[in-house]
């Protein structure tokens, strides 16, 4: 019977580096006190041997557990993906492994993830975080943090202006003749959703047009699709929805009423997540999340690092993806009829 092979210690790593066990220790846990040369050294001998340190005990006896943590409302909401696997590819490079955490929506399921996290993470990415400001202030207190899409002063965030694309969309319905838009918006606590409101409020009533909105309660598809006959009932010839989600639910449902896209109905969605997979493919205002989870993660290295970054607010534009949901409004008589 072939006997197991035996896993390298660091005592064989410090061996072939000539080295001590504490040197070895210091390199993969700080670095920073011993020499680059050192370390490069030790790095190359732990590959050789294919050593991988105990990161419980590295923790303990360095107090870092080089995890972070990332929270979300809802994981299955297309927008979040790309900013986690963009956030993930950071932590990668960095040596960092991520945590989890999916919300459902709810502020004290997110306050009580996020106090059971910290006691593993070194660091929190929240986006589009439910809790309240002092919740996110106090977690603050006891770790670096950053938010996406969520304005609290004092700490480092991340911010998706959706305010330009708002204004072209308007501006594109405008042009296509449409003059009552619908907006079907998302969670009543949702920062994105506030501002969503405000712009199209703006750009509607600089275009001379009317607006109303009605609630999807959460951002679902059967939210959006349990919506369409509140939608018809506005009177409205076009909706902008708070995201593609939601859109994608407004569309289906749309077709279950025989209501023709883009000839009777337009829709446009927000994030531009989903707009070249939906049937017509989706006329979308683009969020660049994946962009803000690169940022969001770059903020939270530097504030792990000790640097001072409290105060900063990176905001990123979006703009209108015109695809085949918009259309020409239709005439009087069909809107009628």
């Amino acid at each position: 019977m072939a006997r197991e092979k035996r896993l390298p210690t660091i005592s064989d790593v410090a061996k072939l580096a000539q080295v001590s066990r504490a040197t070895v220790s210091r390199a993969f846990g700080r670095p920073e006190l011993i020499g680059e040369e050192t370390v490069k050294r030790v790095l190359r001998a732990a590959k050789e041997l294919g050593y991988q340190p105990n990161q419980t005990a590295r923790a303990l006896s360095t107090g870092r557990h080089t995890n972070i943590a990332i929270v979300v409302p809802d994981v299955a909401n297309p927008f979040f993906p790309p900013l986690i696997r963009a956030a993930q590819a950071g932590a990668d490079a960095a040596g960092y492994s991520v945590f989890l955490g999916d919300s459902d929506e709810d502020a004290d399921r997110e306050h009580t993830l996020t106090q059971r996290l910290a006691l593993q993470v070194e660091g929190f990415i929240l986006a589009s975080s439910r809790m309240q400001d002092e919740q996110i202030s106090e977690l603050a207190e006891r770790r670096p943090l950053v938010l996406v899409n969520r304005d609290t002063r004092g700490i480092p965030r991340v911010l998706i202006d959706a305010a330009a694309g708002i204004h072209a969309a308007v501006e594109h319905l405008a042009q296509l003749g449409h003059r009552r838009i619908v907006y079907v918006s998302g969670p009543s606590n949702s920062w994105s959703d506030q501002e969503r409101r405000r712009a199209l409020k703006r750009a509607v009533r600089k275009a001379g047009m009317e607006s109303v909105a009605i609630g999807a309660r959460r951002a679902s598809f059967e939210a959006g699709r349990q919506v369409v006959a509140e939608v018809r009932g506005t009177g409205a010839t076009a909706a902008i929805t708070f995201d593609d989600l939601v859109a994608h639910g407004l569309l289906a449902g749309l077709l279950e009423h025989g209501v023709s896209v883009p000839r009777e109905f337009s829709v446009i969605g927000c994030d531009d997540v989903l707009g070249a997979s939906t049937f017509p493919a989706l006329t979308s205002i683009s969020a660049r999340c994946d962009a803000a989870g690169q940022i969001a993660f770059d903020l939270l290295m530097k504030a792990m690092q000790g640097a001072e970054s409290a105060d900063v607010r990176c905001v990123l534009e979006s703009r209108l993806a015109v695809r085949a949901t918009t259309g020409a409004a239709p005439a009087r008589s069909s809107r009628k009829a």
